[in-house]
């Protein structure tokens, strides 16, 4: 799969996913909140959030993404059975918006199914973020439920989504370019 449309720079670069180091992760927690009424997920990028629940836990693979030698975000792919995995990503809060979230999403798929083998990568994606699920649909993820999961003592809701080997790869049409 190709990563048209993606963000490049005027060289033709494109965002890379790398190993998650320790200096990665103490600059993610000092990140500012993403603020515009999407405060509610910056605790993934917090103290107890997605890198210290998944740093260390076994058949987890957490990338830092970076672009023109910056940290830009992250991402990461979490065995949930032999052969699927749940995926999740964060960006820094000025790079939303400019096309990085599909990039890497559309890099961590690749590696999900290419190198690790994968059959399915699920996500979660809340109900109230609908520029996310739109993103999702568009690089190939497939709406199939809805869920509440208890967060910081809130229940929220999210739309489940899942792609398997067999939808990755295939062309996608111009409405999802």
């Amino acid at each position: 799969m190709s990563l048209a449309g993606a963000p490049e720079d005027p060289e033709g670069k494109m965002p890379e996913l790398r190993s998650i180091t320790p200096d990665d992760i103490s600059q993610i927690k000092a990140w500012p909140s993403y603020g515009d009424g999407f405060e509610q997920m910056d605790y993934a990028l917090r103290e107890k959030g997605w890198l210290d629940e998944f740093r260390g836990k076994p058949n987890t693979w957490i990338y830092a993404s970076v672009f023109l030698e910056r940290l830009i975000g992250f991402c990461l792919l979490s065995k949930t059975s032999e052969r699927e995995a749940e995926f999740r990503i964060a960006l820094h809060r000025d790079w939303l918006g400019r096309g990085f979230g599909r990039a890497i999403t559309l890099a961590a798929v690749d590696k999900g199914f290419r190198e690790l083998n994968l059959c399915t990568i699920s996500l979660i994606v809340r109900k109230n973020n609908p520029r996310a699920s739109r993103l999702y649909e568009r690089v190939g993820f497939l709406p199939i439920g809805e869920s509440i999961h208890r967060i910081h003592g809130q229940d929220i809701a999210f739309i489940d989504m899942v792609m398997t080997s067999m939808e990755y790869g295939r062309p996608l049409g111009k409405e999802n370019l």
